[in-house]
């Protein structure tokens, strides 16, 4: 099998998960290049990797090039993305600056795979909410087309950055010894809180970014037409999102068809049997590469209504697996331009 010259842009929560997944999914690696804002030495699982300063140079001669969109690293791809793409570099963007950019695939490879087809170099990672949401509900869009969508998010602290895991877990120490919680990443304590704000507050719409993003995205990826409401809440978990789905449908699909259908529906695991206390979870959810999909149920409040809770590993599906999944295609269906 050919390998491949590989970067990883930024070395924060989703940058080392990239590299422990790049190893564990035997990903065709020739050489692995670690990319940020400064010269430096990193350990990963006790092995070392010298990390190099980003800049454009720096990707010659790189194949893939993942941009983790972390330690900084947000918006880095929108100053060196198209750079590393002059240099035949295929980009897998984690961030946010080119999903809605027309040139630029937004994909999820379960659903929409062959949106990579006409790639032009630069390829980006759906937001990770909206990975862990899509990937139970296009089976369900397929046999019942979804009208409506009202999704409301429980999203770990993981999705913000490790220094937000230490922040955590430092308030969660200094509670429990009695002391003052401090806080930097957050506007409020977020141990035993629950905050309902995840991204900003841009426009008078009342809705966040992240509500935002899902809405959109969903649109870009599944179909333009769905009529999406979304609240997105950051809770005291240290990794793993979990969702509340609800749908309207134009069909009729009953619980249990819905769960014939998730249950042979890649890249998900049916959970699904709350009476012996077996629904998803995040910390069930937490290093697997499937979305956990349960409590599967009539909405009566609308006609065709269908209620589902989901959880998934944000920073493995929702981040450095779905980017990796994208290069694994490009390889497999031979679609790598160069």
């Amino acid at each position: 099998m050919k390998k491949y010259n590989v970067c990883v842009v930024g070395i924060g929560a989703v940058g080392t998960e990239m590299i422990r997944l790049l190893k564990k999914r035997n990903f065709p690696v020739q050489s692995l290049t670690i990319l940020a804002r400064s010269e430096r030495t990193e350990l990963v699982d006790g092995e070392s990797y010298p990390v190099k300063v980003a800049a454009p140079e720096a990707f010659e001669g790189m194949d893939f090039a993942f941009f983790a969109g972390t330690e900084g690293a947000k918006g880095a791809s929108q100053t060196l993305g198209w750079e590393a793409v002059k240099r035949g570099c295929i980009v897998v963007d984690n961030g946010d600056d080119f999903r809605m950019d027309a040139r630029v695939p937004l994909v999820i490879p379960e659903i929409n795979p062959e949106a990579l087809k006409d790639h032009q170099g630069f390829i980006a990672n759906p937001n990770c909410s909206t990975i862990i949401a899509l990937m139970p509900l296009v089976a369900i869009h397929k046999a019942a087309k979804i009208k409506r969508l009202i999704a409301t998010t429980y999203q770990a602290v993981s999705g913000t950055g490790s220094s937000a895991i230490k922040e955590l877990e430092a308030q969660t120490r200094a509670w429990a010894a009695g002391q003052p919680l401090l806080r930097e990443v957050y506007p409020h304590q977020i141990a035993f809180n629950l905050i309902p704000c995840v991204g900003s507050f841009k426009d008078d719409s009342g809705e966040t970014t992240e509500e935002i993003k899902m809405r959109k995205e969903t649109h870009k990826i599944l179909d333009a037409s769905i009529r999406v409401a979304t609240t997105c809440v950051r809770v005291p978990v240290l990794n793993s999102h979990s969702i509340a789905i609800h749908v309207e449908l134009e069909k009729p699909l009953s619980p249990d068809q819905a769960r014939a259908l998730l249950a042979k529906t890649p890249g998900v695991r049916l959970e699904d049997d709350p009476k012996n206390a077996v629904y998803p979870m995040p910390i069930q959810a937490t290093g697997q590469y499937d979305v956990l999909v349960g409590r599967i149920r009539k909405d009566a409040s609308v006609e065709n209504g269908l209620v589902l809770w989901c959880a998934g590993d944000n920073i493995w599906k929702g981040a450095a697996q779905n980017a990796i999944q994208i290069a694994e295609e490009l390889v497999a269906r031979n679609w790598i331009k160069k």
